[in-house]
Order: C-alpha cells, then structure tokens, then sequence
C-alpha cells in the first residue's frame, strides 16, 4: 500500500498496545464462559488495581480538558478573602 493511503500512526495507541502486551504476558486472564458466550474475566488483583488507577487518571484528564475549554476567570484577593470561609 502507498504511504499517502496509510493512516497516520497514533503513538498513545502504540504505546497502550505494548503496555496490554506486557501486562497479557505478565498476568495471564481467565475468561469465564456461560455456554459459548464470555460472560467475565478473572484478572490479577495488582492488574485490576492498575486498571482503576488508569481509569482514575482518564477521569482526571478528562475534567481537566473539559476545564481548559472554559474561559479563565480571576478574583480580586479582597473578594476572595470576604467569601473564604475556613473551617466550613
């Protein structure tokens, strides 16, 4: 195929694929089966662990894309200091 009809390489995907590869060859997974359907999947406590601690961290990113799509606002240090209540 001609380079000009290839798509673009992504490097986050690259790099997710070779980060799955290793935790595939590190922690093997059992599938479970209901008849011919895959209907779950055991995974290794540190690998599941790692998975909520990604998640975590996409959640994160995404909060801070949506943030960065709003304009920035700034308060005068007065105003701040008559609404900042501590201890509440």
């Amino acid at each position: 195929m001609p380079l000009s009809k290839r798509s673009p390489i992504n490097v986050a995907q690259l790099e997710r694929n070779h980060l799955r590869e290793k935790l595939i060859m590190k922690h093997p997974r059992k599938i479970v089966f209901q008849g011919e359907e895959a209907v779950a999947v055991i995974l290794d406590i540190d690998e599941y662990q790692e998975m909520l601690e990604r998640l975590e961290d996409l959640e994160d990113l995404q909060m801070l894309n949506e943030l960065r799509q709003k304009p920035l606002t700034f308060k005068k240090l007065d105003d701040f200091l008559a609404e900042y209540q501590p201890n509440v």
